[in-house]
């Protein structure tokens, strides 16, 4: 029998600090859909309002920060009328096992998505062992 799931918009989530923020303005988690392969991880970020300039991306004693930075819409003769738009920050860290080649990390931002690509160390793939006689 096929399982069907329901999808479900996800609203856009502040990201819940535990230490000081030495900066001011919201700070959201981007929501993220990880697909794995033998060969790869693929990591999709959802990060509307940004573009590939005001991505940050740092990889540490194996945690992977990714930040971005929303930029204001600002004309000088508009006043603002409505605002719903929530400018501010994205960020969101991962722990990168022995798995991942860390030196070969590549990374894209296209149409607000940040897609990384994770690919696994060689002593991490699948591969056949000939048992002899």
């Amino acid at each position: 029998m096929a399982e069907t799931k329901e999808l479900k918009a996800k609203e856009k989530q502040e990201f819940i600090n535990t230490a000081e923020q030495t900066q001011s303005g919201l700070v959201f988690t981007p929501a993220v859909d990880i697909f794995e392969t033998e060969r790869e991880i693929t990591l999709l970020a959802d990060m509307p309002g940004v573009t590939g300039d005001n991505v940050t991306i740092d990889l540490n004693e194996g945690i992977l920060t990714v930040s971005g930075n929303i930029k204001p819409w600002e004309e000088a003769d508009e006043s603002d009328v409505l605002i719903e738009f929530e400018v501010g920050k994205y960020y969101r860290q991962f722990s990168l096992s022995e798995v991942i080649d860390q030196s070969k990390i590549e990374a894209k931002m296209e149409d607000g998505v940040l897609r990384l690509v994770l690919p696994k160390a060689e002593k991490a793939m699948p591969r056949k062992i000939t048992v002899t006689s």
